[in-house]
């Protein structure tokens, strides 16, 4: 009989904050000591600075520690130790695992974990099943292609863990699936909210099956910030009969933070494990109140073969000042990841979050899953062209919806939009992450 109690640690969990940010502190000071003495890079790095393991004492001297960046750790990979370059802190030998980063926003970047290292993953994302209500009587159906980028791998064997049977569905179709789904009677299941709304379009409209009425009861999603935007869960929700949970993390960063069963709004910093900063985007200051956007900078305290310390997420979040009714006294974050400062565009002397338009379009009835935005420029003009798909029964109400879109795009983002209907189905569909918002003026420059 495996007990409850063993996968969710209230100790931990429910520290008083002023308790996890001496734990956090401790954490700190050992894992930069072990990176300035092992990895060669952190250590130039952190020597041109002039800052030694002795003189890290409070979270202040952690602010003046030097970031990294992804580009960083583009430039001295495939040197040797091959193909990781002198961030790696343990022998090869002791690399067990090997993953890279998706690419989606330039060249991959390699990530070796020990067997320590991939244990720590497990038990990061443990907490996230167990807090989202995974136990072990649940079939975790996992439709992800199995491969180097590292998805729901870790996932995969928290599930394990924590006692779950898991399904894996690495090399079937949308519609195998679907089908594998229905044939095991799978309970859950993970994947990019554009895929989770993949999937439901594809049991509907080429299969006849209504996912509702599939045995699904919870979703958990990543990769992108649908999860977290109430209009694209409420769609997710809705089309599956199932609660939809959000979680973030990365292949440099770990799993950092996820929703819990409470869905107030807001996802749970994993602080037990790692240390997260926020910082103003144009002037550097940390964000310490409640409300205000910035980009994180974060640091995993107990990865040790190639170690995430103060890294530049660009990552968009903001502090939420509500304690989540769940007990737990990890910090939240409001509204989740709100977007990457990568994808804030300028258009028209205002600054333009991509998400915002996705919460404006799933909103309204009539329309499809699926969007794009182009923004470019017409005689020294910024101009946005929002490509929409509206649904077979809603063309009698073309007009209307059109309307609402203008009206609901000016309210949320303070800009105007040229609005574009394209038939049902002509619109690109996405497995894992969705590129929809283009920017051309880069390209024009």
């Amino acid at each position: 009989m495996i007990e409850e109690q063993k996968y969710w640690n209230p100790v931990l969990e429910t520290l008083p904050q002023e308790e996890i940010k001496k734990l956090q502190l401790k954490k700190f000071r050992r894992i930069f000591e072990w990176t300035y003495q092992k990895s060669n890079f952190h250590h130039s790095l952190y020597r041109k600075a002039g800052i030694k393991p002795d003189d890290i004492r409070s979270f202040d001297d952690i602010r003046h520690i030097p970031t990294v960046e992804k580009s960083m750790m583009r430039d001295i990979q495939r040197k040797d130790p091959f193909p990781y370059g002198d961030t790696l802190c343990v022998p090869l030998d002791e690399v067990s695992e090997y993953h890279q980063t998706s690419g989606t926003t330039g060249q991959p970047v390699y990530q070796a974990d020990s067997w320590q290292d991939w244990e720590w993953w497990s038990e990061c994302w443990s907490y996230i099943l167990w807090a989202q209500g995974y136990r072990p009587s649940d079939r975790i159906f996992f439709p992800f292609g199995y491969n180097v980028f590292v998805a729901f791998w870790a996932a995969h064997y928290a599930a394990e863990k924590i006692g779950a049977e898991v399904v894996p569905g690495g090399v079937l179709d949308t519609q195998a699936r679907i089908l594998k789904i229905q044939e095991v009677q799978a309970t859950a299941m993970m994947a990019t909210p554009t895929y989770v709304l993949g999937m439901a379009e594809t049991a509907r409209s080429k299969m006849g099956i209504d996912p509702a009425s599939l045995t699904i009861n919870k979703i958990t999603c990543a990769g992108e910030p649908g999860a977290s935007i109430p209009t694209t869960k409420n769609r997710m929700e809705n089309a599956w009969g199932a609660k939809v949970y959000d979680h973030a993390g990365a292949t440099e960063i770990g799993a950092w933070c996820y929703e819990c069963e409470e869905q107030s709004g807001g996802l749970h910093i994993n602080d037990g494990f790692f240390l997260v900063e926020i910082q103003d985007i144009e002037t550097g200051e940390t964000i310490e109140e409640a409300g205000r956007m910035g980009k994180m900078i974060i640091t995993a305290l107990d990865r040790y073969a190639q170690p995430c310390i103060r890294f530049d997420s660009k990552d968009l979040i903001m502090w939420s000042s509500d304690p989540c009714p769940c007990g737990r006294s990890f910090q939240t974050i409001k509204g989740g990841v709100i977007g990457r400062a990568d994808d804030i565009a300028k258009v028209k002397g205002v600054l333009l979050a991509p998400s915002a338009i996705e919460e404006v379009v799933r909103g309204i009835h009539g329309l499809s899953d699926e969007f794009e935005v182009i923004v470019d420029k017409k005689a020294d003009i910024d101009q946005i062209t929002l490509r929409a798909e509206l649904i077979p029964d809603a063309r009698d109400k073309e007009d209307s919806i059109k309307i609402q879109l203008k009206d609901q795009l000016r309210l949320k983002t303070n800009l105007g939009y040229i609005i574009e209907f394209h038939d049902y189905g002509t619109l690109p569909r996405h497995e894992v992450k969705a590129k929809r918002f283009k920017d051309l003026r880069k390209t024009m420059s």
